[in-house]
């Protein structure tokens, strides 16, 4: 006959059990919010720029020609595409690889300054870059701290066909 296993292993291993269990929803709960942390700041990162491309009803849409370059930033005359809104001799852009000093650009002026953003699908596109680069980051959270592999494959598939599609527009 086998002897029981003693009363005091049982007890033992359950506290095991238990602080595995603390440990793991803590892990959990800490890495899901870095997670998240992550992916509200990409959203909020495009948001400033994205918001004047997605809701364009009411806003000044035109186009720009760029004449001048330099210190982070690119300017040239604003020529209106709709009748009632004034022309402007200079508006200003921002100085990235998706601007080239002597091309035209169809653009939306934020209210309030003389400073546009690029609009059409390479516009969209481009504004919602930050959260292409925070999607393929929080994959490597989502799969190193919470184990979700399936989950940060398609985090990381959707970010790089996002930066990809704005790098192509562009």
């Amino acid at each position: 006959m086998i002897p029981a296993m003693p009363a005091s292993a049982v007890a033992a291993a359950r506290p095991r059990q238990a602080s595995r269990a603390v440990l793991r929803f803590g892990r959990v709960v800490s890495m899901g919010t870095v997670a998240a942390l992550i992916l509200i700041a990409g959203v909020w990162a495009s948001w400033g720029t994205a918001q004047h491309v997605l809701l364009t009803k009411g806003r000044e849409q035109g186009t720009v020609e760029v004449a001048r370059c330099g210190g982070g930033s690119c300017s040239g005359p604003f020529v209106p595409a709709s009748a009632g809104v004034p022309a402007r001799e200079r508006v200003v852009i921002e100085d990235s690889v998706a601007v080239s000093r002597g091309r035209t650009y169809s653009v939306v002026v934020k209210p309030g300054s003389d400073d546009v953003v690029r609009s059409g699908p390479a516009g969209v596109l481009y504004a919602w870059v930050p959260l292409g680069g925070a999607l393929l980051l929080a994959s490597v959270v989502v799969a190193g701290g919470l184990r979700r592999t399936r989950a940060a494959w398609v985090m990381a598939g959707s970010g790089v066909a996002l930066l990809t599609a704005a790098f192509v527009a562009v």
